[in-house]
């Protein structure tokens, strides 16, 4: 009776997630930009020692349809990234600042992110783009995402880009980090303005200045550790409408070398995600042990029905991941192992909770952001 009762229990999950959470299971395509309007766009690159990718980002963007003028925040880094920078850009195009000490009650990449703003405004721009320095942009993205916010209204218009799957451990991992991501955050809900939801991909986020300056600025949010989607909630919240959508054509260039790597990029936010409740971790990781683990259980029950129910939750699992997987042309056996992959993300997140536990949660670039 025990496995009956936890596989209808998962299969019901399963019902809600694939019909009524948002279809976020489905990709949503790249809009097409139509009568492009001429823009200034003023680019803020927070970054720290990013000399193996930094030439690259910025030549990028120099190859936009209006190239925009770039802001590089140089946050204490000690590889060279500023030299790196000045090989590809000249001061006409790129502004490299050095960065300040960090004051406290600021995390790092937003205390450099709110000097790169607040140099970008003294000219004016239309928009803001906030991005990556391991971000590699497609000739024509930033004019999508200002054709999208023009003919869309939109304060704040965010692409999540497309990470890279150039080994195991990320062809196994990273697809299954934006569908996890997309599911807390489904597309369809951060651009209606009737619901509550509010999320944006912090490697490239156009912003309007007025927007900005309606929440209050950077100020408002410098102690978030996941800055993208405080920065989204916060522009909605004050009565902006936004947008995410996914991108296969402007990338991140930078690879993750094994899942040690990966899962220390999970740990970094999973338990502030949680906002510290041990009763929230307890309740996530009970929540994908029933969503995600039940149903192959229950395969092996020794009990028809229970077995029967597991067999069509775990189908209706990988039909949704399927999308996802397709998007990151990998071979559709992988969405099959989406409860493998969930629970190395349950790992992560206990892990997170230990490591903000021992005083050294959020690291990030070396420094402890969350503790």
């Amino acid at each position: 009776m025990f496995w009956i009762s936890a596989a209808s229990l998962s299969l019901l999950i399963w019902i809600y997630l694939v019909f009524f959470d948002g279809r976020f299971w489905r990709v949503p395509k790249t809009p097409i930009p139509t009568n492009i309007p001429l823009r200034r766009i003023v680019v803020i690159i927070p970054a720290r020692n990013e000399a193996d990718v930094i030439a690259t980002s910025i030549s990028s963007l120099l190859q936009q349809d209006t190239p925009p003028h770039i802001i590089l925040i140089d946050d204490a880094s000690t590889d060279g990234t500023a030299q790196a920078a000045r090989t590809v850009a000249d001061e006409s195009r790129l502004t490299i600042l050095t960065g300040a000490p960090l004051p406290p009650g600021w995390t790092g990449k937003l205390w450099a992110v709110h000097q790169g703003a607040q140099e970008a405004l003294k000219d004016q721009p239309d928009y803001l783009l906030f991005t990556d320095a391991d971000i590699r942009h497609h000739p024509h993205s930033i004019a999508e995402l200002v054709s999208k916010a023009e003919t869309d209204h939109l304060d704040l218009a965010s692409y999540m880009v497309r990470l890279s799957t150039q080994n195991f451990a990320e062809r196994a991992l990273i697809p299954a980090f934006v569908y996890f991501f997309l599911q807390l955050y489904p597309p369809s809900w951060i651009a209606n303005p009737a619901n509550k939801t509010a999320g944006a991909a912090g490697g490239c986020i156009l912003l309007k200045p007025e927007a900005l300056a309606r929440i209050g600025g950077h100020a408002a949010i410098r102690r978030q550790i996941i800055d993208d989607c405080s920065l989204a909630r916060a522009v909605k919240s004050s009565g902006g409408n936004i947008w995410m959508g996914l991108t296969a054509n402007t990338q991140s260039i930078r690879p993750y070398s094994g899942f040690s790597e990966i899962g220390r990029m999970i740990s970094r936010s999973a338990f502030n995600q949680l906002r510290h409740s041990t009763l929230l971790l307890a309740g996530t990781l009970a929540g994908l042990a029933i969503t995600y683990v039940v149903p192959i259980a229950a395969l092996f029950s020794g009990q028809p029905i229970a077995a029967i129910l597991g067999l069509a939750a775990w189908l209706l699992m990988s039909i949704s991941y399927a999308p996802m997987i397709r998007f990151y042309k990998l071979p559709l056996i992988w969405a099959a192992a989406l409860p493998l992959i969930a629970l190395f993300y349950a790992a992560a997140t206990f892990h997170s909770a230990i490591q903000y536990w021992r005083g050294q949660g959020g690291t990030w670039k070396g420094r402890i952001q969350d503790a």
